[in-house]
C-alpha cells in the first residue's frame, strides 16, 4: 500500500540521525511533508536533501533545542504558516547517559531528563493546539524497552523512558475524553543500531567503552539480531497512519522479544 501518510504533515524530532532519521525517510516515502529537527544541523541538512519532494511531500530541517520552550514556538509557528497544519508529531529526540547511580552527576541527571522527558512534554504541549485546529492527528512518543524494565547504570535513562511511557498514556486518556481526534502512543526500542550507544557504558562499574550490541543481542535477544532503525520506523508510519485509527494509549513494542523475558 503506496501512499500511506500521503498529505499528512509530520514532525519529527531527534530527525539527523538513527531512530529519527529512519522515521522521517518512512513517512517522506509515503507521502508526508516532514519537518526535521535537531541541533546536528549538517547532518539534518543532509536528511533533507535526500527527502527533497519524496513521492509529493515536501522536506524541510530546522534546528530546534527541544528543552528550550521559545524553540518549540517557533517550531509550531513556522509549520503553521508554511503548512497550515499538523497531523503527526514523532517525539524521537532523546539521549543516553549510563553510569552507575553513584557516580551520576545532578547535572547529567538534569540533562538527560530535560531533554529525554521535558522535551517530549514541550511537545505535546506546543503541538496539541495546532493539530485540534487540523481535526486531529497523531503524535509518537519514543520510550525504549528502558521505560519498561530496569537496566543496571541505566537508571537516569529508565527514569526518562519510564516517565514518557506514562506520561503518554495520560495524554491519551485527556485528548479522548475531550473528543479532539488526536491520538497519542509510545514506542519502545530493544537494541537497536543508533549512535547513542556511544554514550552508554558497557554495563560494569569502570567500563568506559561502548557495548558490543552484537554481543549483547545473542545474549538478550530472543530473535538473535539487533534492530534499525527501519524496523522502528514501520512500527512510527503505522502508527502516524490511518489504519491505527483505534489505537491510543498503546506501547509498541519492538525490541526481538528482549521484554518478553
Amino acid at each position: 500500500m503506496a501512499g500511506r501518510v500521503q498529505g499528512k504533515v509530520a514532525l519529527v524530532t531527534g530527525g539527523a540521525s538513527g531512530i529519527g532519521r529512519g522515521c522521517a525517510e518512512r513517512l517522506a516515502a509515503e507521502g508526508a511533508s516532514v519537518v526535521v529537527t535537531d541541533i546536528q544541523d549538517h547532518l539534518g541538512q543532509e536528511v533533507v536533501r535526500g527527502l527533497g519532494g519524496s513521492n509529493g511531500g515536501q522536506a524541510v530541517y530546522r534546528r530546534h533545542d527541544v528543552t528550550d520552550e521559545d524553540a518549540w514556538i517557533a517550531v509550531v509557528a513556522e509549520v503553521k504558516a508554511r503548512f497550515g497544519r499538523l497531523d503527526v508529531l514523532v517525539n524521537n529526540a532523546g539521549i543516553g547517559l549510563g553510569c552507575p547511580i553513584t557516580d551520576m552527576t545532578l547535572a547529567d541527571w538534569r540533562r538527560q531528563t530535560a531533554v529525554n522527558l521535558d522535551g517530549v512534554f514541550l511537545g505535546v504541549k506546543h503541538a496539541l493546539p495546532l493539530m485540534r485546529q487540523g481535526g486531529g492527528g497523531s503524535i509518537v512518543n519514543i520510550s525504549s524497552v528502558a521505560g519498561l524494565t530496569g537496566a543496571p547504570n541505566l537508571a537516569g535513562y529508565c527514569a526518562t523512558k519510564g516517565g514518557v511511557r506514562l506520561f503518554t498514556k495520560a495524554v491519551a486518556l485527556e485528548c479522548a475524553a475531550l473528543k479532539d481526534g488526536v491520538r497519542c502512543n509510545s514506542v519502545h526500542p530493544g537494541v537497536i543500531e543508533t549512535p547513542i550507544w556511544t554514550t552508554v557504558v558497557g554495563g560494569q562499574p569502570g567500563v568506559n567503552e561502548p557495548p558490543d550490541l552484537d554481543a549483547m543481542t545473542q545474549m538478550f535477544v530472543p530473535l538473535g539480531v539487533k534492530g534499525y532503525p527501519a524496523d522502528i520506523a514501520e512500527g512510527v508510519l503505522w502508527l502516524a497512519s490511518d489504519e491505527s485509527r483505534y489505537v491510543t494509549g498503546a506501547e509498541l513494542v519492538i525490541d526481538g522479544g528482549l521484554s518478553a523475558r
